[in-house]
């Protein structure tokens, strides 16, 4: 079992377990992950391709479901007006829930950026905030205020199509808290920029969930990119390695 020690486990992941079908045969693509993540913390998961990085990031933001195993996300705003804060599990949650749980718990980063091409860089920031029910001046706002974390105020009414890559992909940073999300989920989001964007990107990518006190976990094969988190899991062939590696 690999673990991230810890007073406030945000994450906490007892033998997950995911195939999938490929003709007759059935690929094991986890087998049996079992980890805690802190809150508040980062942690990056590295491997070899075809390991089960992206499968198991997207079982984490409920995006896919594990054949078995559990999955418990801790949230204060699973409580519904408590105080107290709880744990929810996402192995067997309907669609509606999970859909919710994306929404209000989780910002995502992909190795794409998928800004909508007709907004601006400042509306593809607020739109999340506003679908989900937040007014438009108090969205518009906070995405001005998140804009100006990632450096590109003077940016904010520029399409995507006239920003560079790395532009972009700050965008796509500053979108991933517009809804105050428990966790920041990123895949691969340099897996895509030349080695001076790549670096600056993970400098705002750390810094500013570290800012907004979010937990990020964050799957790569950058090597600079998971040497800033403060805990490494390795992933060989759909398990840990037997003990996480501390970067710092």
């Amino acid at each position: 079992m690999s673990e991230q020690t810890g007073p406030d486990p945000i994450i906490q992941a007892e033998n997950v377990v995911k195939t999938y079908a490929s003709g007759t045969e059935i690929l094991e693509i986890l087998k049996g992950i079992s980890f805690t993540v802190s809150r508040g913390s980062s942690a990056a998961v590295t491997g070899q391709s075809g390991s089960g990085k992206s499968t198991l990031l997207n079982i984490l933001g409920g995006l896919d479901t594990c054949d078995s195993g559990s999955v418990r996300i801790s949230s204060p705003k699973a409580a519904r007006g408590s105080s107290k804060e709880t744990a929810i599990e996402l192995f067997g949650l309907s669609e509606t829930a999970l859909t919710s749980y994306r929404s209000r718990q989780v910002g995502f980063i992909f190795q794409f950026h998928y800004l909508l091409k007709d907004f601006t860089a400042l509306e593809n920031v607020m739109l999340p905030a506003y679908i989900a029910g937040i007014p438009k001046k108090a969205a518009l706002e906070k995405a001005r205020v998140l804009l100006d974390d990632v450096g590109l105020d003077s940016r904010s009414h520029h399409y995507p199509s006239q920003l560079s890559g790395g532009e972009r992909q700050r965008v796509a940073v500053a979108r991933s808290i517009i809804n105050d999300p428990d966790l920041v989920l990123a895949d691969e989001p340099t897996g895509n920029l030349d080695p001076g964007n790549s670096g600056l990107v993970a400098e705002l990518l750390y810094s500013l969930t570290e800012k907004w006190g979010k937990t990020l976990v964050v799957v790569t094969h950058d090597e600079a990119v998971a040497s800033r988190a403060e805990i490494r899991y390795v992933l060989e062939a759909g398990r840990f390695r037997s003990q996480p590696e501390d970067s710092l």
